[in-house]
């Protein structure tokens, strides 16, 4: 099964490539991008569009990292008292069987 799962992966890599490749050579007119406060040399719309694409992907994750953190103190918590519950489940079954017996 986990064969199955990386061909799968490998095949859809693949075909995103292929579109990306197909993309870049389709659009290759050279544009010039204003920035209103900045004028930016003329590139290809490919290359513009995958740059502003790539600035996006690292902007998401930037503001993904927070809510990552506080997810992960979070679990840290709740680890944290999980086994402090356990340990004083484990006390309490001690002491149970000591006065049993």
């Amino acid at each position: 099964m986990r064969w199955l799962k990386g061909l799968v992966l490998a095949v859809i890599l693949l075909i995103v490539l292929l579109v990306g490749i197909l993309f870049a050579v389709h659009n290759q007119q050279t544009v010039p991008l204003d920035l209103i406060w900045l004028e930016l040399p003329a590139a290809s719309l490919s290359m513009w569009l995958l740059f502003s694409l790539a600035i996006g992907v690292v902007l998401g994750m930037i503001a993904m990292t927070g809510m990552y953190l506080r997810l992960r103190t979070l679990l840290t918590r709740a680890q944290r008292r999980n086994q402090q519950q356990r340990k004083e489940l484990d006390q309490l079954r001690i002491q149970e069987i000591k006065e049993v017996a």
